[in-house]
């Protein structure tokens, strides 16, 4: 029973099935603040785009010997592989149909977002014998992968949601949406370089922790969790209700978190706990409103 559960939880997280519900958690996230019904073709879109780029991209970063990988999640993508680029191949093509189930605003903005996505592995440039990808130009991989979570779970649903006529906001409030997302997921990005830290140098990438040292990476994650926390404060709508307590508990947490990530170097804890914040945010945030509505 054991062996079935882990290899279950194996799918799970390595498949990167995971990492697409986050995606859709964000998302409905972002549904539920700006007081929308979810649109479910971006609820689709979310899921499946989000699992064909973090296949691709780790499709296309395959090390010569996946067996032999420090990584887990590598030995495991790999040992799948055939299963893998079967599920790449059928996201993409069932993307087709839910791209044309949207706004043409959206459609621009997802081809926008994507190229961004798929440029961010493939080798564009030459420099002498050496080729490289957007994720090589110093500071640029995670101002990338902030900015593509960002816009495809905000961005995307609050243009459907006014489209569909199921909700008006503001440019302002979504413009602080968005900049309290960025600073979000920026943060729990930073521990990943961290721990890649020893594997991104061999590579040539300039991440925060590289170019910063650990040390000072961390400190800017909780300096980026506190930015959150200012705008939070600054712009509650209703004063201190349940949503403004559920969001700032789950950054805490997420400090917290990213703070025990210092000594915690197994995979499963970055891909189950700290991603799991993206999941957990949205529950806590629905639970304690529907805990509210009955006392």
């Amino acid at each position: 029973m054991r062996k079935i559960l882990q290899s279950a939880f194996d799918l799970l997280l390595f498949s990167n099935i995971f990492m697409a519900l986050c995606a859709v958690a964000q998302g409905l996230l972002t549904f539920y603040l700006v007081g929308s019904k979810p649109v479910y073709p971006v609820i689709g879109l979310l899921f499946i785009a989000t699992l064909a780029i973090y296949n691709f991209s780790i499709l296309l970063t395959k090390p010569a010997k996946p067996k032999n990988s420090p990584y887990r999640r590598i030995q495991w993508f790999f040992g799948h592989y055939r299963l893998m680029v079967s599920v790449t191949i059928v996201c993409i093509l069932a993307l087709v149909p839910l791209f044309f189930l949207v706004s043409i605003s959206s459609r621009i903005l997802l081809i926008f977002l994507a190229t961004l996505s798929f440029a961010y592995g493939l080798p564009l440039f030459t420099i002498g014998d050496k080729k490289f990808g957007l994720r090589n130009i110093p500071g640029l991989k995670l101002l990338l992968i902030a900015l593509v979570w960002t816009m495809s779970s905000v961005l995307l649903p609050i243009l459907e949601a006014q489209t569909a006529h199921l909700a008006t906001i503001s440019m302002r409030d979504t413009t602080i949406l968005i900049a309290k997302r960025f600073l979000f997921i920026s943060a729990l990005a930073i521990p990943f370089d961290i721990r890649d830290l020893f594997e991104d140098k061999q590579f040539g990438l300039k991440t925060i922790a590289v170019a910063w040292g650990e040390k000072n990476a961390y400190l800017f994650c909780q300096v980026l969790l506190i930015g959150y926390m200012v705008l939070l404060f600054l712009f509650r709508n209703h004063g201190f209700n349940t949503d403004f307590w559920a969001l700032s508990v789950t950054v805490i947490l997420t400090g917290w978190l990213i703070f025990k990530s210092k000594w915690e170097k197994n995979e499963y804890y970055y891909f189950f706990f700290l991603d799991g914040v993206l999941i957990l945010q949205y529950l806590f945030v629905i639970g304690l409103n529907k805990l509210s509505m009955y006392l």
